[in-house]
């Protein structure tokens, strides 16, 4: 712990600022450099189960230029949604609307359970942005955010990067824990991950723009902006884990 005097303090604080405007400088111009990606055109036709009846990408737009997909982890064997998807979206419901009308942005989640599932699990916890069913397509393999069985085994990609065996990852305390919450098997756990993806819709074709994976996701996080800015950070030591909102009060520590 780091005491000091007031003017120690302003001090330090002005020095901080200079990297803070840095670092946002820094933000602006990774953000033209993402927007700068090359656009490939989506070739292959993905049908989604939605409120609203089947639909194909290109209407997942809903009239609009730009589509935000976040790849929900909430595969076909899960009860619940995966408790750190389920921290992220909770700060989804107020910005949808503002994306829609400031920016011609329909945003979304995009998950491999059946519609019924999902949309249950979003009035539990009193969600209201959409949210669509890939289940039985290849939309969330393409993109990188599920997993075969024969992925599990042999490995692949993910966050641009190869892996491996996905065994070790089984007996890992945070999965299980995070898999019991999910009310699921870390097999079939481990079988979804979290991912975001952007596309755009000229002239009737689907273009992916950019796609971002784990730790790229950080910024969307609303509670972990908050959290960077308190005195003990995001306090991951010790066996604090995302619970479900409103398991809170009931939780083990696990």
């Amino acid at each position: 712990m780091n005491i000091g005097t007031r003017e120690e303090w302003l001090a330090a604080r002005r020095e901080l600022l200079a990297a803070e405007k840095e670092h946002t400088r820094r933000g602006d111009e990774l953000a033209r450099r993402r927007r700068a990606l090359p656009r490939v055109a989506v070739e292959k036709e993905y049908g989604f189960d939605t409120e609203d009846g089947r639909k194909t990408l290109a209407e997942l737009f809903d009239g609009r230029s730009q589509l935000l997909v976040y790849h929900f982890m909430f595969g076909p064997e899960y009860e619940a949604g995966c408790p750190s998807c389920s921290a992220i979206a909770d700060g989804f419901n107020g910005i949808v609307p503002h994306l829609a009308h400031r920016a011609d942005v329909t945003m979304l989640c995009v998950s491999r359970a059946p519609l019924a599932k999902l949309l249950a699990y979003r009035e539990r916890m009193g969600w209201t942005f959409p949210w669509a069913s890939s289940y039985g397509g290849d939309f969330n393999y393409d993109f990188a955010t599920s997993r075969s069985e024969e992925a599990l085994r042999e490995g692949g990609e993910y966050n641009f990067a190869a892996y491996g065996d996905l065994a070790p990852a089984l007996e890992n305390p945070h999965v299980i824990a995070s898999a019991q919450r999910s009310g699921t098997t870390p097999r079939e756990y481990v079988k979804e991950a979290p991912g975001m993806s952007a596309f755009a819709l000229a002239d009737g074709v689907v273009y992916h723009t950019y796609s971002a994976y784990a730790r790229g996701l950080d910024a969307l996080w609303g509670a972990y902006q908050w959290l960077d800015r308190a005195p003990l950070g995001r306090n991951e030591e010790g066996s604090r884990a995302w619970q479900l909102r409103d398991r809170y009060e009931s939780a083990t520590t696990a």
